[in-house]
């Protein structure tokens, strides 16, 4: 099987599923201050839909697209009635238009050709109505690993079923690209034995300020606000762990 970038498969959802069950309140927050009752909503890259439920929660309407269909089987099993598309974003195509489209948790950090990176965003832009606004967050300079020679355990949690899920890393930085390569690998034990891995090609572009503006400006976008948290303090320099951006045209 082709390993594709950044794929989440089974044990990645399913530890995805273990950390990150519930979004943080400050970034559900966030994301909901845009939200107004009866606009249309999209959330690209919606995964299992921490974010995607609660808003649904709050009689928002709101609809997914996600290319993995292992995050969108874990949404749908906890919300049957979500309306979601697995489809990768690159060739999504759609004549419905949105007052507000947002992409959560840095995620388009993970879209390291830049070039396929002004594609998509100008492809969200014209999937905006007049007055829309599309919000999004990105992994900064500051998220840099330090290189590894060898792969490490970074995390290990247990499943509902007893088994060692565990996921090993490498990292490595390319300053020209400014790419974070995490490449990775899942394991799942039932005590010292083996029985499923899967392999993870991660990567992540990391952004130097004043960097994604410029994308934002050539694609079209003429009010761009930059944050550096979610309490929406504006961004000044490369001293943060995200940068979130606010965009209409």
């Amino acid at each position: 099987m082709e390993l594709k970038q950044n794929y989440y498969g089974s044990l990645c959802t399913e530890m995805y599923e273990i950390l990150h069950k519930k979004a943080p309140q400050d970034e559900l927050e966030f994301y909901l201050s845009y939200a107004k009752q009866g606009e249309k909503i999209l959330e690209p890259l919606c995964g299992s839909g921490r974010f995607l439920i609660p808003f649904m929660e709050r009689g928002l309407h709101i609809s997914g697209i996600d290319l993995s269909g292992e995050m969108l089987e874990k949404l749908k099993h906890k919300a049957s009635d979500a309306q979601v598309i697995q489809a990768d974003i690159t060739d999504y195509a759609c004549e419905e238009k949105f007052h507000y489209i947002f992409i959560s948790s840095g995620s388009v950090s993970l879209f390291t050709d830049i070039g396929l990176c002004k594609t998509i965003l100008n492809k969200l832009k014209k999937l905006l109505l007049p007055g829309g606004k599309l919000v999004f967050a990105v992994d900064t300079v500051a998220d840099r690993c330090p290189d590894d020679s060898e792969y490490n355990v970074s995390v290990s949690v247990k499943t509902k079923e007893g088994f060692d899920l565990i996921l090993k890393s490498k990292n490595y930085y390319n300053e020209k690209s400014q790419t974070q390569f995490s490449p990775s690998i899942y394991e799942l034990y039932n005590g010292t034995e083996l029985i499923q891995s899967e392999p993870m090609d991660f990567q992540t572009h990391l952004y130097q300020f004043g960097e994604m503006e410029q994308y934002l400006m050539e694609i079209g976008f003429t009010t761009i606000k930059t944050y550096s948290s979610f309490s929406k303090d504006i961004a000044i320099d490369n001293n943060c762990d995200m940068f979130l951006f606010e965009c209409s045209y």
